[in-house]
């Protein structure tokens, strides 16, 4: 089942979307309205493909594909780093994918 799903995943880099990153953000401010603006820009912006808003220090982890390393620095300052309520970003680039699995188990 698990060659089910990986036969229907598409290769990025053959779509020259070579590069993964993580973006880890913390806000200034987390009422529901700060909260809401910031997931509203994170769904107009094409190079987050996955967003998770957590609990704790941190407030958004997003997983990012660009076609390249200085796409994805634009990225962080156009656009991450410019928004006003955003305190601080932490980013890591992905070095290999060690497992891939769907979010529920398919038998």
């Amino acid at each position: 089942a698990a060659d089910v799903y990986r036969d229907q995943l598409l290769d990025e880099s053959r779509l020259r979307e070579d590069l993964a990153a993580v973006a880890v953000v913390s806000l200034h401010h987390q009422e529901d309205a700060d909260l809401r603006d910031f997931e509203a820009r994170i769904a107009g912006w094409d190079i987050v493909r996955t967003a998770w808003m957590m609990s704790g220090d941190i407030d958004f982890i997003l997983e990012c594909v660009a076609p390249t390393l200085s796409a994805f620095h634009v990225f962080v300052l156009d656009h991450l780093v410019a928004v006003e309520n955003v305190d601080t970003v932490r980013t890591a680039l992905t070095i290999r994918e060690s497992k891939h699995a769907p979010r529920i188990p398919i038998d």
